[in-house]
């Protein structure tokens, strides 16, 4: 049902999903006040914008690319002329060599030698003609696409590394949402021919000047000024309920300059979740059943750090990231911040190089004293030959929990277990990569919150049908709705 008349919407989480429901809900109604919770310092989430002594940085790398034309029309509402458009250049070091990605046919063929490049065509023939019969795991769904050699050059020993479990343990869903519609065919195609038209392959994209944490701040701004809340360093303890029917959260905030906390009840009409289901499910009063709080359990996180160094010199090399293969390191992917803005520099004679690592925080490495870490991520980057460790002037450590959610064996059972009971709350939508927890972008976290603040007005749209495998990323295209009583006339 519709809400009517001055009505308060609870917003769970300040990244990306949490401000765009915010922010749709105010252009949808006059008659609706979003409060915004954030447990963070700085809104964003995943997608913020850290700085050090006045370098900016990026957590992870966020592209703003997109055929889903609402995000794009709140994207340049919001942020307007900010936005620079930047070249996409990004490359793969394999066995002690840079591979261009997206592929170029001599490069490629150059560093794996004409011997090697007849095994992969070998084995991707093999495969063709004698394909998995069933897709279940990520490793059966890119062997039928590249054959079982280039599978282990180049997805294998990646992919493990970022997820920290066997390949055969990945589900395909996270491939299909991932690298859909990329074959060796088509790659190959691409390298000769100079198209592309595979989504996660774009070659030029926007970003916001000063960052992505540019558009939320900015986002934020707009809420605020138009009569709603974002409250920050407010983290959300206890998710109360009658019933199905979500009455009130418990709220602890923390006051920015003295640490001192205070704890408040806040009631309102509906709820819009974002913070990770697992959690949700946890803060649930009274509990949910015990086969909920079981199947939340079984949900995972992959955890991440990024360790940005500050070198002497400028640039030590022109991507805007480079991915990692091999075991010789622990870096997974590496980015120069330069290459994404030149505004995210301190000064133009300094480079600033994001080494990201995925863990789990329970690993020894979560916990390293920051100067080791820093010293340990430029012995790195001098292994793979990109830089001297004695170049390293100053570092910064940002440690992510819960940054992706895990496709292994377990999760697609679990998930739906939860799901089924969640959607059973009358005025309560969790939405957002862990809201979700799909492996979104942040447009598909975006359209999800969308649909959700559309929901609040009347309308019936499935925020958990966004990013499946048939809609995915650039691909998907949303369509009208129309609400209750527009139906109904």
């Amino acid at each position: 049902m519709a809400l009517s008349g001055n009505s308060r919407v609870a917003v769970i989480g300040g990244g990306p999903a949490g401000l765009t429901g915010a922010y749709e809900l105010q252009k949808l109604s006059d008659g609706h006040t979003p409060i915004v919770l954030e447990a963070g310092n700085l809104v964003g989430g995943i997608a913020r914008t850290e700085s050090h002594n006045g370098f900016r940085f990026d957590i992870g790398g966020h592209r703003f690319f997109t055929k889903i034309q609402e995000v794009d029309d709140v994207w340049h509402e919001v942020c307007g002329d900010e936005f620079i458009t930047v070249p996409r250049l990004s490359r793969i070091y394999f066995n002690g060599k840079f591979f261009d990605y997206p592929l170029r046919i001599f490069n490629a063929l150059g560093n794996l030698g004409p011997i090697e490049s007849v095994r992969i065509m070998a084995s991707f023939a093999k495969w063709q003609m004698f394909p998995h019969k069933v897709e279940e795991t990520f490793e059966q769904w890119v062997i039928n696409r590249f054959g079982r050699r280039l599978y282990s050059h180049f997805f294998k020993s990646y992919t493990e590394k970022v997820w920290g479990v066997p390949c055969t343990e990945i589900r395909a869903d996270w491939a299909a949402q991932r690298i859909k519609n990329l074959s060796l065919i088509k790659a190959v195609w691409n390298a000769i021919s100079g198209s592309n038209d595979t989504a996660s392959l774009i070659e030029e994209f926007q970003y916001p000047r000063l960052g992505p944490g540019m558009m939320w701040e900015k986002m934020r701004d707009r809420i605020r000024e138009d009569g709603g809340e974002v409250r920050m360093q407010s983290f959300v303890k206890q998710v109360n309920r009658d019933d199905m029917r979500v009455t009130s959260i418990d709220v602890v905030e923390r006051d920015p300059e003295t640490g001192a906390e205070k704890e408040y009840n806040l009631e309102a009409d509906e709820f819009l979740n974002t913070m990770a289901v697992r959690d949700l499910i946890h803060c649930m009063n009274p509990p949910p059943p015990q086969k909920v709080i079981d199947a939340a359990n079984r949900l995972k996180y992959r955890d991440f750090m990024i360790v940005t160094l500050v070198l002497d010199h400028a640039d030590p090399f022109p991507d805007n990231w480079i991915y990692i293969h091999g075991e010789d390191v622990k870096v997974g992917r590496i980015q120069n911040f330069r290459a994404w803005s030149k505004e995210m520099m301190a000064n133009e004679d300094q480079a600033s190089i994001g080494m990201e690592y995925f863990l789990n925080w329970d690993e020894p490495m979560w916990e390293m004293d920051d100067k080791d870490l820093i010293a340990l991520a430029a012995s790195e980057l001098e292994i793979i030959g990109l830089a001297p460790a004695s170049s390293v002037v100053d570092g910064a450590i940002i440690r992510q929990p819960k940054a992706y959610p895990v496709y292994d064996s377990e999760y697609a059972d679990a998930l739906d277990e939860v799901k089924n009971w969640l959607i059973q709350l009358e005025n309560f939508q969790t939405v957002g990569r862990n809201g979700l927890h799909r492996y979104n972008n942040q447009d598909h976290s975006m359209l999800s919150a969308m649909f959700a603040a559309r929901n609040i007005m009347g309308a019936e749209l499935d925020v958990w049908d966004v990013n499946v495998e048939r809609s995915y990323h650039e691909e998907f295209q949303t369509k009208p709705y129309k609400s209750r009583s527009e139906k109904a006339a």
